[in-house]
């Protein structure tokens, strides 16, 4: 889980403004326009997101100072990406099941090549060479090379299913594979608070500044304004297309997972800078884990509620992106030390992919 200082949330909170004014420009119809509004409204509700992702990390880290390993543990899976699910989740109540799959492997891609990567290249050139834990980065490392091949094996073999018009088919293949991935995440905790007791899930450089009454009511609060700004953010989606000329599959792979995650990003990069860089490649390998073990089997079954469900079945853009970012962040981090150029090197793996993304036509995107 992520580390927050109180000077860097402080920071953040002054953010929180654009959360007002979101209200004010969608609530009270300010500035003229309505194409125009939506553009804004997306602007400012992005924004707002950003600190309140901060609060609900600093507010689960408070809490979990003060539970058990095994709470601890199960709190954080949960509330890890708690800004991203509620996002991902009012874009499935809009029937944007393509935003929802894109923003997954965006999440993916971020957290391995855009946060791994200024983590390396800055905490390099700051610290020089950096060591980890060895068999902790691998063994996610390989975890994340499963959590590809359980991603991938659906949208392989949907093909034939497509063919025979199997709908029900297709749906149970992807509920059975959400659950083995849940179940596989749970042992993953399981074995984690097993075999690493000298690392809990609340490793922090501070001490919680929190009374377990607070941290719940920033919680509540946090959860609450993320809703307010998620709903704001997907109703605007469709005028952002439009008026920007960015495609729905862009949005979706890039801008929905910065935002969504760019408070634990931050926090990636400032302890990589301070040398702590087993807590940065749990940060960002930790949350892939998260993303495509946790989060995403539980977004196909939240699909069963609306009409459109969604399908573990990726594009062939996806999964080449998903493969690329997989394999190279293992190799890097099976050796158990790093340095700014290979920091470098995932970095311009991610601008080419977000590039190519950009260029990519909207309707070749979802093309299966």
């Amino acid at each position: 889980m992520t580390t927050f200082s109180p000077k860097k949330l402080l920071n953040l909170n002054t953010l929180l403004v654009f959360g007002l004014a979101a209200i004010a420009v969608k609530w009270l119809g300010l500035f003229g326009g309505e194409a125009g509004n939506e553009v804004l409204i997306f602007g400012l509700s992005a924004l707002a997101i950003i600190p309140l992702a901060g609060l609900i990390g600093e507010a689960t880290e408070a809490l979990s100072s003060r539970l058990g390993p095994q709470l601890s543990g199960l709190l954080n899976a949960t509330l890890g990406n708690a800004a991203e699910l509620i996002i991902t989740i009012f874009a499935l109540s809009e029937g944007l099941t393509e935003l929802v799959k894109a923003s997954i492997v965006g999440s993916v891609l971020g957290n391995l090549l855009l946060v791994a990567g200024l983590s390396l290249l800055i905490g390099g050139l700051k610290n020089g060479r950096q060591k980890f834990d060895q068999r902790q980065a691998g063994m996610n490392a390989t975890l994340l090379v499963l959590a590809f091949m359980a991603l991938a094996i659906p949208s392989i073999f949907d093909v034939a299913l497509v063919d025979v018009n199997a709908q029900d088919a297709e749906i149970l293949f992807s509920e059975g594979v959400a659950i083995i991935l849940i179940v596989l995440y749970a042992l993953n905790i399981l074995y984690s608070l097993r075999n690493s007791p000298e690392h809990t899930a609340h490793e922090s450089s501070h001490a919680p500044t929190w009374s377990t009454r607070q941290a719940a009511g920033v919680l509540a609060l946090a959860t609450v304004g993320i809703v307010i700004m998620s709903e704001f953010l997907v109703g605007s989606v469709e005028p952002v297309v439009e008026q920007l000329g960015w495609t729905e599959f862009f949005v979706g792979i890039i801008i929905v997972p910065i935002i969504g995650n760019v408070a634990e990003h931050l926090v990636a990069v400032q302890v990589a800078v301070r040398d702590q860089m087993d807590l940065s490649m749990t940060i960002s390998l930790g949350s892939s884990l998260q993303i495509a073990l946790f989060v995403t089997p539980v977004l196909v079954f939240v699909s069963l509620l609306f009409q459109n469900k969604l399908l573990l079945v990726f594009n062939v853009y996806e999964l080449i992106a998903l493969s690329a970012a997989s394999f190279i962040t293992a190799l890097v981090a099976l050796d158990g030390e790093s340095n700014w150029f290979e920091g470098a090197m995932l970095l311009a793996i991610y601008l080419i992919l977000a590039l190519a993304f950009f260029v990519l036509p909207g309707t070749v995107a979802i093309a299966h």
